[in-house]
């Protein structure tokens, strides 16, 4: 199974997973996922799927995936440390969006337990105070 990209065609998808385009065309109807248009195809009707967690969330649910040793494939791609900080709230609903549901909740729920500074101090960020 090849990396997914952030937005892919129906048919990227397809060969990624090794599905049927018309599967794909399914699961998009059936899940409600979030796409876009794809100007300069012929016949209009191509378009992007936005691959977001509820997609990664669907696609790790499948049987046949969940049993291919490749599913690593589906984790986020290498931060850039070099992006200005402008760009750092982008940058952490992107994050937020990438992960699946469970995991949202888990990230929900320890920082209910711990607060900011708690998080914070986990991840070896937080401001001293000496």
């Amino acid at each position: 199974m090849k990396r997914l990209r952030s937005k892919m065609t129906t048919e990227e998808l397809a060969e990624s997973l090794g599905v049927a385009r018309q599967t794909i065309n399914r699961w998009i109807r059936q899940q409600g996922w979030k796409t876009e248009g794809l100007n300069g195809v012929k016949g209009g009707r191509a378009r992007l799927i936005h691959i977001d967690a509820r997609v990664k969330e669907h696609i790790m649910s499948l049987p046949a995936i969940r049993t291919r040793q490749a599913v690593y494939h589906l984790a986020e791609v290498p931060p850039s440390y070099s992006a200005p900080s402008s760009n750092l709230r982008s940058g952490i609903i992107e994050t937020l969006e990438s992960m699946t549901q469970l995991e949202q909740k888990r990230l929900d729920t320890l920082l209910k337990r711990e607060g900011i500074r708690g998080f914070l101090t986990r991840l070896g960020i937080a401001e001293s105070n000496t």
